[in-house]
């Protein structure tokens, strides 16, 4: 029998939440989860399989994934001390709030932008403050950032937003850093494709309020694997390391990780044909009639089109390509999210929109 009262057991904080749903459809052609669709480059899958059959199953991991750490670290030109590895980026940022938010403390976010800040903040009894793109460019308000960051306990960023694309200008990090006391987090999710200047770790020795969050779930083709990662001041990792849960990163996931890591050369030719093939559809979105669309440095453009919702269906259903639909979201009407696929996903995407074009 349920139990029927569970709905008052429940912490207020956490009334009212739903699981996660990205409102997947099976579907031919997958571009609406900013993954990379590419597969694996050959010899990063034979390195792979040979990592995990060396992998015993019968011990527990090291549950702070110490190899791992020490190849993330010399990538960064960073110490093992300022890395800590999370299941996935997810569990990273939820540890950063349950650490340092809770009751009484701020969070500033800039929306549109990653809705989980804003879901975990509420779970750890951390208010939300919101400081809104403009309604057109997407631009960042930073003046209104830097008031808002004035008195919280901290401030996410991503740098290139999700969804809309753009980089965070450093001088506006700057300013947050210097102009308040807030820890500053700025989320390099989809760094690898922007442009190799564009980030910001090397500003961590001297800056002990910013950290940088990264993954391998994006340009490294392992959104599966669930393997995220926090670069930052060793005061900070020490933090998370005390609470975080014990043995989240499992021995196949630290294995799989550490491999990808070491022949991360391998994925530069992978990430290059995903920015190629994000100006080739720049370029022919372009030529859609009635298609706004916003300058990207991430591995997905979003577009806003005359009835994206209807538009989103049609792809679905007639052409078995699915997208994400935004236009339910605040500020972003007849908005949609198309991740940069493979050349052949891509082109079976501009034939489906070109066809809805032309009243087909």
């Amino acid at each position: 029998m349920p139990l029927p009262d569970v709905d008052v057991r429940v912490r207020p904080a956490l009334a009212g939440f739903e699981p996660y749903d990205p409102a997947f459809s099976p579907c031919k052609v997958n571009l609406s989860a900013n993954e990379n669709t590419h597969a694996l480059p050959r010899a990063v899958r034979e390195g792979i399989a040979a990592a995990l059959v060396r992998t015993p199953l019968n011990r527990y991991p090291d549950p702070l994934a110490n190899e791992l750490r020490d190849e993330l670290a010399a990538w960064h030109g960073v110490a093992r001390e300022n890395v800590m590895v999370g299941n996935g980026g997810d569990e990273v940022l939820f540890n950063l709030l349950f650490a340092f938010g809770g009751q009484g403390r701020r969070l500033v976010v800039a929306p549109p932008c990653f809705e989980e800040y804003k879901n975990f903040a509420k779970m750890c009894e951390t208010e939300v403050v919101e400081v809104w793109r403009d309604e057109q460019s997407f631009a960042l308000d930073e003046d209104a950032l830097v008031r808002a960051a004035s008195d919280a306990a901290l401030v996410m960023l991503t740098s290139p937003n999700n969804p809309t694309g753009d980089l965070v200008d450093p001088a506006l990090v700057r300013r947050l850093l210097d102009e308040t006391d807030a820890l500053v987090m700025l989320d390099e999710a989809y760094i690898e494709f922007a442009d190799a200047s564009a980030s910001l770790v090397p500003w961590i020795r001297e800056n002990p309020r910013l950290m940088i969050l990264r993954t391998l779930s994006k340009a490294f083709a392992l959104a599966g694997l669930r393997c995220g990662y926090l670069i930052a001041d060793r005061s900070v990792v020490d933090v998370l390391a005390a609470i975080r849960q014990i043995y989240s990163e499992d021995v196949l996931a630290q294995a799989v990780a550490t491999e990808a890591v070491r022949s991360r050369a391998e994925f530069a030719p992978v990430v290059a044909e995903i920015v190629a093939e994000r100006g080739r559809l720049v370029e022919e979105f372009d030529r859609l009639p009635g298609v706004t669309q916003w300058p990207s440095s991430a591995n997905f453009i979003l577009v806003r089109l005359p009835h994206a919702a209807e538009v989103r269906a049609r792809l679905r259903d007639e052409f078995s390509i699915l997208v994400r639909d935004f236009s339910y979201a605040p500020g972003l009407s007849d908005c949609m999210r198309i991740t940069v696929g493979t050349r052949e996903e891509n082109d079976k995407l501009l034939r489906a929109l070109h066809r809805i074009s032309e009243g087909e």
